[in-house]
């Protein structure tokens, strides 16, 4: 199967020329501070347009050492499909060609807990995922495979379920000397001012830091914080420690004010790696 692009003319360029452009630009505008790669365990980045938060991925993703395999979470967004939703074959198709799903890998998270369940409807229409690929495609060419999950489970005891299959598998393929990564993708806070988003953001931000993944989800239910993709956070936090993960690093946070000027209606965005 191939999965189309959803979101290419939209939320990035559509065209392999002018998307080439546009993430170098992205890069380009992006802030590495030192030439020593972070490891990673695990990340948090942004999934709005490229014009917004293209460069606060494309910061985090500049900033680390990053593996040739993935299993990448994001939210649901359409509200279609199933909880714990995984696309376990083919490709997905970008203005900058295709990027092979993980087949082996993905086989391997659905016999380790049934909660992955092989559903393409939840993945369609879906933008959060997609638009990490372009930025890997940059860095990585065609030589990195991923699982896509795409996750709207209510439940943390479910996402710490899908996290225990996830930290599972991946100790499994450390065994033989084998890295993977896990990326979560999620914005931060939607459509309030700047003071209060930033405000909120850092909530937030400062659990992420903690490596905290209860605290993150209760500061987010408690304190009504709009992080689209808590759920994948999470999960991925959960997994991380599992992995020995001890420490958070902040890349970049920014707000979409920050690019449009209007700062009295913004959504926040900000990159984090787990090592």
């Amino acid at each position: 199967m191939e999965r189309q692009p959803a979101v290419a003319g939209t939320f990035y360029e559509g065209s392999a020329a002018r998307l080439t452009a546009q993430v170098a630009a992205c890069f380009e505008k992006a802030s590495v501070l030192s030439d020593t790669k972070l490891p990673m365990i695990g990340a948090i980045v942004p999934h709005a347009g490229f014009i917004y938060s293209g460069h606060v991925a494309a910061e985090l993703y500049a900033s680390v050492a990053l593996p040739s395999r993935f299993v990448i979470l994001c939210p649901n967004h359409t509200g279609r499909g199933r909880g714990v939703a995984i696309n376990s074959e083919g490709s997905w198709i970008t203005p900058l060609g295709k990027v092979r799903v993980d087949e082996p890998l993905a086989a391997e998270l659905r016999t380790a807990s049934p909660l992955f369940e092989e559903d393409s409807a939840a993945h369609a229409r879906e933008h959060s995922l997609e638009v990490q690929l372009p930025l890997l495609q940059h860095l990585l060419g065609d030589r990195f495979t991923f699982v896509p999950v795409c996750m709207m489970t209510p439940s943390y005891a479910v996402c710490a379920e899908a996290a225990r299959a996830i930290a599972h598998t991946i100790t499994e393929h450390r065994k033989r000397g084998e890295t993977i990564g896990i990326i979560a993708s999620s914005d931060m806070n939607h459509y309030l001012d700047q003071s209060t988003t930033l405000m909120k953001d850092q909530r937030a931000i400062d659990e992420i830091l903690r490596l905290d993944p209860k605290a993150l989800w209760n500061v987010v239910h408690h304190e009504e914080i709009s992080m689209c993709g808590y759920i994948p956070a999470t999960t991925m936090l959960i997994a991380a420690r599992e992995l020995g993960a001890t420490r958070a690093t902040l890349i970049r946070h920014a707000t979409s004010g920050d690019v449009s000027g209007d700062y009295g209606y913004v959504v926040g965005y900000a990159s984090i790696v787990i090592h």
